[in-house]
């Protein structure tokens, strides 16, 4: 008991410390990925990737194979996509792509997932895009 008296500025910044490093794990959503697990998840196939940011941002660089649907189009358009295969949301940085997986949910696509970081993460990645 004296040891933790003793040390207890020690400790709390210890606890402190290690708080801060698991901050960003613990604040990711379950259907965020990175950018390693969105590869693995279109290494299996049949995923529409849904680019929600404007035409002139989708036409400066994409991932390949990607569909732009704009946001503000998305709730007309939703209809485009196969609600059966899981859909991978991306958009500059991720806040557009969180708001359009909460429509594609209440759309009642079952599999929805954000690309963490969007399109910025991934070319910081080093990872291909197409024009």
């Amino acid at each position: 008991m004296k040891f933790l008296i003793d040390n207890i500025w020690l400790i709390l910044l210890a606890l402190v410390s290690g708080g801060a490093l698991a901050w960003p794990s613990l604040t990711r959503g379950k259907h965020s990925l990175s950018t390693l697990q969105a590869i693995q998840l279109l290494n299996k196939g049949k995923v529409s990737i849904v680019d929600v940011r404007k035409s002139d941002e989708f036409s400066a660089g994409h991932l390949r194979d990607s569909k732009n649907i704009p946001i503000d189009d998305l709730d007309k358009r939703v209809g485009e996509l196969d609600k059966a295969h899981p859909v991978l949301v991306v958009c500059q940085s991720g806040v557009r792509a969180s708001r359009a997986a909460a429509e594609f949910r209440r759309a009642g696509f079952g599999e929805v997932y954000i690309l963490d970081g969007g399109i910025t993460e991934w070319r910081t990645q080093g990872l291909p895009v197409a024009n």
